[in-house]
């Protein structure tokens, strides 16, 4: 009895090709040398953060532990994708195992919850500090800190591994090329066979629970600090309350901007080019820049770089 080849592509899918950023093909060597500058800038700009949070006394805040924390995972989460990505562009060889793709996919979303959350926990702490400033150090005190970041890292690992688990258990028949330079959920989910109404309403729940609610989380912390600024009596108060703030929203607004495009659109309304250029800005551009937005317009962040560089 013959096989149906629908049924063959189903049985012999083992691996993925990656297409990137193929459609430019006279660009290949051009985008190699600008992402790995870009990944060195990501890891530098990044681990500097993390070094300065742990050597100079005046960063042993709840404000800058959160700050460290944020930029290591950062370095996790950029790792996911870059290398494998200038490996491709290096090589020109874009296959990965299906284990690879699902383990690759995991980490990204699982990481992307992370931040999602810690970045939500950092608002938290602006809150505390603007809003309530002398029950500020007994909340948010050491053991208090350490505890709101381990619960963001354990809330979001089993999530996300039931999450891509539901996703590749999905049969996948005819094409095996993913539009996207990562494993993701929306090119992932146009290369699946059958009805994948359930799998994309689990992604908009799981989307809905660690993109939209601690977003508006934040905007309500925001509210009430923005509330609070304006009452204080001092020009120099506000515009210091202010500067301590605009840091974290700028991220907040690149992070959660594109995030939120990306995966609570409809699946008709994904385009490949699109999604490309959303995933640079919440996997790439977020994490080059988080170093520059809060050393740069941190004075105490600034005085521990000079301390640091010769």
């Amino acid at each position: 009895m013959e096989k149906n080849p629908a049924e063959t592509n189903l049985t012999s899918m083992t691996e993925f090709i990656l297409l990137g950023f193929s459609d430019y093909p006279n660009l290949q060597t051009f985008l190699f040398v600008v992402f790995f500058f870009v990944y060195v800038i990501i890891l530098m700009g990044n681990g500097i953060i993390v070094l300065i949070t742990r050597v100079d006394q005046a960063l042993q805040t709840p404000m800058y532990f959160f700050l460290s924390n944020f930029s290591f995972l950062e370095i996790c989460f950029v790792s996911v994708t870059l290398p494998r990505m200038l490996t491709n562009l290096w090589t020109q060889k874009r296959n990965i195992s299906l284990f690879a793709c699902a383990a690759q996919m995991n980490f990204v979303l699982m990481l992307g919850n992370i931040e999602c959350l810690l970045l939500t926990v950092m608002a938290y702490d602006r809150y505390m500090a603007i809003c309530n400033p002398l029950h500020y150090p007994l909340v948010l005190n050491h053991k208090v800190c350490v505890r709101l970041v381990a619960a963001c890292w354990i809330t979001g690992v089993p999530v996300e591994i039931g999450q891509t688990c539901q996703i590749f258990s999905l049969p996948f028949c005819g094409s095996n090329q993913i539009n996207h330079f990562f494993c993701d959920i929306p090119p992932l989910l146009k290369l699946a066979c059958g009805d994948t109404f359930l799998n994309e309403m689990l992604v908009f729940t799981v989307a809905v629970l660690f993109v939209t609610i601690p977003f508006l989380l934040i905007l309500g912390s925001y509210s009430k600090i923005i509330s609070t600024i304006l009452r204080l009596p001092s020009a120099t108060g506000r515009t210091k309350a202010f500067s301590t703030c605009s840091s974290h929203v700028t991220v907040v607004a690149m992070f959660f901007g594109s995030g939120i495009i990306t995966y609570l659109r409809p699946k008709s309304k994904h385009s490949s080019r699109t999604d490309k250029f959303l995933s640079l800005f919440y996997t790439i551009v977020t994490p080059m820049f988080n170093p520059m937005i809060y050393t740069l317009r941190n004075k105490d962040a600034m005085i521990a770089l000079r301390k640091l560089l010769p």
